[in-house]
């Protein structure tokens, strides 16, 4: 795992993480981490199951306390959270690079990289606090196709590369766009996680996809069977940038 950004050498007094490290106060009868559901050996295979409980833990113990995570999202951190991120591993290419803007408490990016050692996952995150408790999590898992940038995704635009960008309540899609499509190679895709109010979201992005170069936009609905709702992805495939955009083609 490796750590990059502005804070490098401004880790708070916090401490680390280490599963089960949390304040009792914090996990109550109400709000115990439940038992995965049967379903969630298929989506987080091997040894990614050990993995996924043990971030499972940290996000109800540490993350709640740290405000990453609300206390009333614990008991259905699996289905809501874990398998609701997991199912999109299964639109994500091969042996790809990976951007997560707005990594937040690492949803969904920590755990495609639990599902998929084949990715290089860069997680994204502006604030200090949450990229010190995602790089805590992923030294913790060990989770060596991890990378851990603290910045914003404008400040990126154009100076990294990306195959695959993705993106969960973070921002409305026309931002989502404009925000990504730089960072990614042409033909690179965004895969922005959205709810029911995905097609009109499209529908208000279309002059910004128009700008950015977008080659298509389309929905897609992933873990059916798996998860329930499905989980919406909109999928955005990047043309040529307009104007002086220097988006650069996968080297094969």
């Amino acid at each position: 795992m490796r750590v990059v950004g502005r804070a490098e050498a401004q880790v708070p007094a916090a401490g680390p993480i280490r599963p089960k490290l949390y304040d009792e106060e914090v996990m109550t009868e109400s709000n115990e981490i439940p038992e995965p559901p049967a379903i969630a050996w298929e989506v987080f295979p091997g040894e990614a199951m050990d993995r996924a409980r043990v971030y499972a833990e940290l996000l109800a113990g540490p993350g709640v306390e740290r405000g990453l995570l609300g206390p009333r999202e614990v008991p259905r951190i699996w289905d809501r959270h874990m398998l609701n991120c997991g199912v999109v591993a299964e639109v994500v290419p091969e042996n790809t690079t990976l951007v997560d803007i707005g990594s937040g408490a690492g949803l969904p990016g920590v755990v495609l990289a639990i599902i998929r050692p084949d990715v290089r996952v860069t997680l994204l995150e502006p604030l200090l606090r949450r990229t010190v408790f995602l790089s805590e999590i992923t030294e913790i898992l060990k989770l060596d196709n991890v990378e851990v940038l603290r910045g914003r995704a404008e400040e990126l635009a154009y100076k990294r590369v990306f195959d695959v960008a993705t993106a969960r309540a973070v921002a409305p899609l026309d931002r989502l766009v404009a925000w990504s499509l730089p960072l990614l190679r042409e033909g690179g895709e965004l895969l922005a996680m959205k709810g029911e109010r995905a097609a009109e979201e499209i529908e208000n992005a279309r002059r910004q996809l128009q700008a950015s170069g977008a080659r298509s936009v389309e929905l897609v609905t992933v873990g059916e069977g798996k998860v329930e709702p499905p989980t919406t992805l909109v999928r955005v495939v990047a043309g040529r940038p307009p104007g002086n955009g220097k988006r650069r083609r996968r080297k094969r």
